[in-house]
């Protein structure tokens, strides 16, 4: 039975259909895998955001707690408020003891003023028992010339009785035989009478002398014993000047102190220290805060990421700075952008094909994998201009590169 042309017209048409659907299927696999070779997909991914434990610095009962759990605050906005009686107070004794340090350190200053001046004054008595040192010396040599000339004196006076005696008594005798007149043996023994004066007063001059170069002997050695004083007195005011180094070294430790005391007084208010939300939140006021010890977590609400794990065989794809969109499953029909800031570098090697790193050699279990699976590592994408009350930490999210 021959086959009508309707028949050969709807084989025709069957025919041209499964070449059109079977190259339709080809070139939509070819489009899928092109594109999800350059436009990488991943539902393994996680919203991320920084955050941090909040510890005081300074420990006491919590006065004021100016934050509840899951809230939102400003930076600068005050979280906590710490009993700052006793930091106070610390601070009020720093501050006095420095100025107790300065109180000292001026008299000390007036003390040493009046040392130097009882050094001055005794560099001038040395100088001037110096002086008269001097003077007694020059006193000395005079009283030795008037002893000289006293002597001088003595001698002439002696030679002129000598001469009047001997005369007289030269002439006494021709008296008797009238060679001479009495007037004459007068005028001679008044000669000798006055020679012998004339001796005697030499002779109290010199004794006169003599006793004033004694005295000034004793004068110059006083005055040189007033030098030895002196200068003793001087070296001695010398080593009673004391320094201020000792005090002026404690102005630094004072300062610190200050410094830390103000320090510790101002970490009784516990600040913000940026846009954060408020998490875990389990004390209440009345609370003892410990140094260190953590009071509750600020999650930084400034830059969210999603961490996409993508496999290893996508990452060539992949680079910092290029565009992406993120989801989260709280919106799913909201496109985020973001842009790719890094890409993982490792992760936990796998026990079944390194074996357990540790010491010595590593520890390499023989298997046989049919199906070698493909390691993931983590994408940052930063999500640019993020809303401040959608993204959640650990918040489920699907990642799409798009390219630069």
């Amino acid at each position: 039975m021959n086959s009508t042309p309707d028949t050969k017209t709807g084989k025709l048409v069957g025919w041209v259909l499964s070449v059109a659907i079977v190259t339709g299927a080809l070139v939509l696999g070819l489009v899928v895998i092109y594109h999800t070779s350059y436009y990488p997909r991943t539902e393994d991914s996680e919203i991320l955001a920084n955050f941090i434990g909040i510890a005081p610095q300074v420990e006491g009962p919590i006065l004021r707690l100016s934050v509840r759990d899951n809230q939102f605050v400003k930076q600068g906005g005050l979280l906590f408020e710490i009993d700052d009686r006793p930091y106070r107070y610390a601070l009020e004794r720093a501050i006095s003891e420095q100025a107790a340090l300065e109180g000292q350190i001026s008299d000390e200053r007036r003390k040493i003023a009046a040392l130097v001046s009882a050094v001055s004054v005794s560099q001038a008595n040395i100088q001037g028992t110096e002086a008269d040192v001097t003077r007694w010396a020059a006193a000395v040599d005079q009283a030795r010339a008037d002893v000289a000339n006293a002597e001088q004196g003595v001698s002439r006076a002696q030679a002129e009785w000598a001469y009047s005696n001997n005369n007289l008594h030269r002439i006494e005798p021709l008296l008797v035989k009238q060679f001479v007149t009495v007037d004459q043996v007068d005028r001679a023994r008044t000669s000798e009478i006055a020679q012998a004066q004339a001796l005697k007063q030499a002779e109290s001059q010199l004794r006169l002398a003599q006793a004033g170069l004694q005295s000034t002997l004793a004068q110059e050695e006083r005055s040189r014993a007033m030098v030895q004083q002196s200068k003793a007195q001087h070296e001695q005011s010398q080593n009673a000047v004391t320094t201020l180094e000792p005090l002026v070294n404690q102005r630094g430790a004072r300062a610190s102190a200050i410094e830390t005391a103000r320090y510790n007084l101002n970490n009784c208010r516990v600040y913000a220290p940026f846009a954060a939300r408020v998490t875990n939140l389990t004390i209440s006021e009345g609370a003892y805060a410990h140094v260190g010890q953590q009071v509750f977590t600020l999650i930084d609400a400034r830059t969210w990421w999603a961490v996409a794990n993508f496999r290893e065989g996508q990452l060539q794809h992949i680079a910092p700075g290029m565009r992406a969109d993120v989801y989260v499953m709280s919106k799913p029909n909201v496109r985020f952008a973001g842009v790719v800031d890094s890409i993982g570098f490792g992760v936990t090697p796998d026990a079944d094909v390194v074996g357990r790193l540790g010491e010595g050699l590593p520890d390499v279990q023989r298997s046989l994998n049919w199906v070698h699976l493909a390691s993931r590592y983590p994408v940052r994408v930063r999500v640019e201009n993020p809303p401040p009350d959608l993204f959640r930490v650990s918040e489920s999210a699907v990642v799409v590169i798009r390219g630069q």
